[in-house]
């Protein structure tokens, strides 16, 4: 598998935080009562959170428009079906769409009243496509 930080940095328009300490990211997961993937937990360690292109991910930071805990916390209140164990890497800011990843690294997109709908395997797959 490709490795997630050389997939981003290969984006247009790539500009990134810096990274988030083991503590944060453990304190993030305990908030959220889950585990997240390995390559989200590496993205967040080496970069905290990442921008390219059009899209803005989710991440450690102190803005709560881009904060993992904040996004994914707000989301659940719209999507209540989904799973407890899911996490939002993206906002589409369109038609309230919104991209979550699972802990096993599977990303979904998501429309509140639907179901959601696999785009992927891995978040370098999502960011790759």
């Amino acid at each position: 598998m490709k490795n997630i930080i050389d997939v981003l940095k290969e984006q247009e328009g790539f500009q990134s935080a810096s990274g988030a300490s083991k503590e944060d990211i453990d304190r993030a997961e305990y908030s959220l009562s889950l585990s997240f993937s390995d390559e989200f937990r590496k993205y967040l360690a080496q970069l905290g959170s990442a921008a390219f292109r059009s899209h803005e991910l989710t991440g450690i930071t102190k803005s709560s428009r881009l904060s993992v805990i904040d996004v994914t916390k707000e989301e659940r209140a719209k999507n209540p079906e989904i799973p407890l164990k899911w996490y939002v890497v993206e906002q589409l800011h369109i038609d309230d769409v919104s991209i979550w990843q699972a802990g096993t690294g599977e990303i979904y997109q998501v429309i509140p009243g639907t179901a959601p709908i696999k785009l992927c395997d891995s978040l370098v797959e999502y960011i790759e496509s």
